[in-house]
């Protein structure tokens, strides 16, 4: 049974939480092998914009779309007023910068921990151009990624790439706007198969403290070794970079990830300056479905870790009270949060249930209709 006063907090946190969702979620993907096909996948800027829309339509808390430079922007600041109005027309906003330094032939020795400099300055010039864009379209964030790294012990100066990447970030950061945010993303083992260059969250706070204040850490909660605490490393990050941004979900994992956060914000009494966002591609699920569905989730989960009663853990905490402690954790992740988030949709004058009310709403059927030959006649490029 959820009290009046554990709604009263869930109805203050939903409030409060926005989740942004990726341009590149809609349109076909697949593995590193081909790409699946979906007839109703977006084929183009316009239609990403119009499928986050309907996402942003049924659940009310997705106002912001990640946009990818070479993908969505590829004449660079000159598609900006497109974007502009085509965020205008569904309603949201320009989310998160991401440059792409990993697929052009150039970089398949790296991009900032490139050894030839000509190519590392190629690679800062685009993500320079990226922070161009992020000011024309008043975006906030900045988010790298790099796919850098070696395949075979020896063949790369790990020391010397280090410093590159420092360089890079540190003029990356000097070219940011006030107000602005870089976040550094790190991956253990995607792609190279030896090192990679950010490969774990203490390289990425160590690169981004080295290129200033305006630079946080991206945590990815799918990219990381199995089994690894992630609710450790957002704790730690909390405490020692006061920001990070996450991506992907995992129910019970980002339950424990969305406590960590509350718990923080009650103990300090500040409010977490954290940016949530979906980084997931959906091969075999339908895009928009599975999109909510996810964020969905993400809203439970984020409800369910406002319920915790902090005053009392913290208590448990305390004195070692290990049973109590554990206890007090469980019982909130294990309330059924779903009629009040539905009460809240209502009263937003949102959909009661969002996935029915996408289904209901004939959007589906209509895209389509209107996309599926164009979709299915790429069947033959990748024969």
């Amino acid at each position: 049974m959820i009290s009046t006063k554990q709604t009263d907090r869930i109805i203050h946190a939903l409030n409060a939480f926005h989740i942004e969702l990726p341009s590149w979620g809609f349109a076909n993907t697949g593995t590193r092998f081909g790409k699946f096909l979906q007839p109703a996948a977006a084929t183009s800027t316009a239609e990403k914009f119009a499928d986050a829309g309907q996402v942003h339509r049924v659940t009310g808390v997705c106002p912001t779309i990640a946009l990818h430079v070479l993908w969505d922007l590829p004449k660079g600041v000159g598609d900006c007023a497109e974007v502009q109005a085509l965020a205008a027309e569904h309603g949201l906003r320009p989310g998160s910068i991401n440059p792409n330094v990993f697929q052009d032939q150039n970089y398949k020795y790296g991009s900032l921990g490139n050894p030839d400099a000509a190519i590392r300055q190629e690679a800062l010039d685009h993500i320079l151009a990226s922070v161009e864009i992020q000011k024309r379209l008043g975006s906030r964030d900045l988010s790298l990624w790099f796919a850098d790294g070696s395949n075979y012990p020896g063949t790369q100066n790990i020391r010397h790439r280090r410093r590159w990447f420092e360089e890079g970030l540190k003029a990356t950061h000097a070219a940011l706007a006030e107000g602005q945010r870089m976040m550094v993303e790190y991956k253990p083992f995607e792609p190279a198969f030896y090192h990679t260059d950010i490969a774990d969250w203490g390289m990425a706070l160590a690169l981004s403290q080295a290129a200033g204040p305006k630079a946080k850490v991206l945590v990815d909660t799918g990219h990381h070794y199995q089994a690894q605490n992630i609710e450790q490393i957002v704790a730690w990050l909390l405490d020692t970079d006061d920001d990070l941004t996450m991506g992907s979900i995992d129910p019970y994992q980002v339950f424990r990830i969305f406590h960590e956060i509350a718990h923080f914000e009650w103990e300090t009494g500040q409010r977490a300056d954290i940016a949530y966002m979906i980084d997931q591609s959906h091969n075999l699920k339908g895009k928009i479905e599975a999109m909510i569905q996810t964020v969905t989730t993400a809203m439970e989960l984020f409800a369910k870790a406002a319920m915790v009663d902090h005053e009392k853990l913290a208590g448990y905490q305390a004195s070692c009270a290990l049973v109590d402690a554990e206890t007090c954790l469980k019982d909130a992740f294990s309330n059924d949060v779903r009629p009040v988030i539905r009460e809240w949709a209502i009263s937003k004058g949102l959909p009661a249930d969002a996935m029915d009310a996408f289904r209901q709403s004939g959007y589906l059927e209509k895209i389509t209709a209107e996309r599926g030959a164009r979709n299915m006649s790429a069947i033959s490029s990748y024969a």
